[in-house]
């Protein structure tokens, strides 16, 4: 793959990534995916986001194959 097909890719991944920070607050079922962990006690938080990450591994690698092809 040429340098410059690259630099495109990893700048649209950024975009993506950057859209997905600006707007998490907006997208209701982003982080309260069956399979995200959270754990709350009265001085202590734990959250995990297991679901999220698997689906936002899925998208991404069907971005990459598409991109790939």
């Amino acid at each position: 793959m040429s340098p410059g097909k690259s630099l495109i890719i990893l700048g649209l991944v950024l975009v993506a990534v950057g859209l997905m920070l600006h707007f998490s607050g907006r997208i209701p079922f982003l982080g309260r995916l069956p399979g995200d962990i959270r754990i709350e006690k009265e001085d202590f938080s734990f959250y995990f986001p297991l679901g999220s990450c698997l689906l936002l591994s899925l998208v991404l690698s069907l971005l990459f194959w598409l991109f790939k092809r």
